[in-house]
């Protein structure tokens, strides 16, 4: 039983309305009231929201296969030149949903099938509007445009991945101490790096490459064809997790540089560093940096370096711990997001626009939302009303997107960040017992542990 309160419901055909919203629909009838008409074009609302999660129950190109075959079909009476005028007449509107689609989702035209339905729809438009045709064709250069850059981006990707990788097998020693560069010699100003990661997260090649359908294809459908050539070729999540492979290095990375100083000073001068770099990443509005650095600092080969830590005025620190505390599902997390989203809608300055949340937290809570709640009623009908808060929290993601990185590039800052090398797991630890010894039997038992073990890793990349 749905209850809706004292509001008006209301069905037409095989959809019902909540006071005049739509609630829930078939499959079918969402599909029709996508296809526009002579007199008739769908609100740009629903456009995006079913498109962003009709993925759910069929896949994009089983829909514009459908949409283009009875946009064509609507206008067939049996006379050739009358098909021809009314198809002219409805060809504007076609273009125009098949450019919100190319723009906001232009990921889906991967899949070759897609640009063939396109290419095929282009020359039937031809046939009867020089305009559309036209417009269609400047559609498809921008698409076009678009997927090579992606293509660009995703080897410039790779490449930073195995530059990552072709580092030693081991960090931690007293030679490579001395030798490697460590953050301070690169920048020692946070008001230079706090810019520099808000640079990595929102416009170096990582936040504005998600497609907005990435967070849905998580749990979408699972394709047939998951092996055709082309867009199945291609994780369909791939940027997304790219964008959460850089929170990790970016905790690692912030780890590596405190436990790899041999001095108990430097590594408190650097503790005390990020922390700045932190507060500035707060007051920037880079959340998900400013978290990245929260959880390099907690990671254990970190937080057990007492004598260092001692060394250390742990007040400001704290203050962040408790921004981003993750108690009351993030409650004070999500009340500072709230605050920088409004400075965001009344800025004036590109500066104050910025707004990076908590990535992984925005993934998770569109997975519960939609674990939460049930896709299709008793009824057989989509629910819509789960779509339309889907699109709403994908929509918040598009705005954040759009705002351009105002600050100076530091290209020597940014190629340190993302390829110095870092250490793994099991290098912290054992960098952080030769920084400060083991404490209790358990301690020595795990560093004798990590020494075998990377010893034979050792030997066995030289071998």
């Amino acid at each position: 039983i749905r209850l809706y309160g004292q509001g008006i419901t209301a069905s037409y055909g095989e959809m019902c309305y909540h006071d005049n919203s739509l609630v829930s629909a078939s499959l079918e009838a969402l599909i029709q009231h996508l296809v526009p008409t002579v007199d008739y074009y769908p609100d740009r609302s629903y456009v995006f929201t079913f498109l962003l999660s009709s993925r759910l129950f069929l896949h994009p190109y089983e829909l514009m296969t459908r949409v283009c075959h009875l946009c064509v079909e609507q206008q067939r009476s049996g006379d050739a030149l009358l098909d021809k005028i009314r198809f002219r007449e409805v060809a504007p509107k076609l273009v125009q949903l098949l450019t919100e689609w190319t723009e906001t989702f232009p990921y889906d035209f991967r899949d070759e099938r897609m640009m063939r339905c396109l290419k095929d729809m282009t020359q039937h438009v031809s046939r009867g509007d020089e305009y559309s045709w036209r417009a269609m064709q400047q559609m498809t250069q921008r698409l076009i445009k678009r997927l090579s850059a992606l293509g660009q981006y995703e080897e410039a990707v790779a490449a930073l991945n195995a530059a990552a990788e072709e580092r030693p097998t081991s960090l931690k020693n007293k030679q490579a101490a001395a030798q490697r560069s460590d953050i301070l010699s690169v920048c020692d100003d946070a008001f230079i790096l706090a810019p520099q990661l808000t640079h990595i997260n929102r416009e170096r090649d990582r936040l504005s490459f998600i497609g907005p359908e990435e967070f849905i294809q998580t749990f979408a459908l699972k394709d047939p064809m998951e092996n055709h050539k082309g867009f199945f070729r291609k994780r369909k999540t791939s940027n997304l997790e790219a964008y959460v492979s850089w929170f990790n290095r970016l905790s690692f990375l912030v780890a590596t540089e405190i436990c790899m100083p041999a001095k108990k000073k430097q590594r408190a001068r650097i503790i005390e560093f990020f922390i700045d770099v932190a507060q500035e990443c707060f007051n920037i509005g880079n959340f998900n940096s400013l978290m990245a650095i929260i959880t390099g600092m907690n990671m254990n080969p970190v937080s057990r370096l007492k004598k260092t830590w001692s060394k250390v005025n742990t007040d400001k620190f704290e203050i962040l711990e408790h921004q981003m505390d993750p108690s009351s599902n993030f409650s004070n997390y999500r009340t500072a997001l709230r605050g920088a989203t409004q400075r965001s809608e009344t800025a004036h300055s590109s500066q104050e626009k910025i707004v990076i949340p908590f990535f992984s937290l925005l993934i998770k809570d569109i997975y519960f939302l939609n674990e939460g709640c049930a896709s299709r009623l008793p009824n057989g009908h989509i629910n819509f009303e789960k779509l339309w808060e889907l699109a709403k929290q994908v929509s918040e993601f598009l705005v954040w997107r759009q705002v351009v990185c105002p600050f100076d590039r530091d290209r020597h800052v940014l190629q340190y960040l993302v390829t110095t090398p870092i250490l793994t797991e099991d290098e912290l630890h054992l960098a952080s017992f030769e920084s400060e010894g083991p404490e209790n039997h358990m301690e020595k038992d795990s560093r004798r542990s990590l020494r075998k073990s990377l010893l034979n890793k050792t030997i066995a990349f030289v071998f």
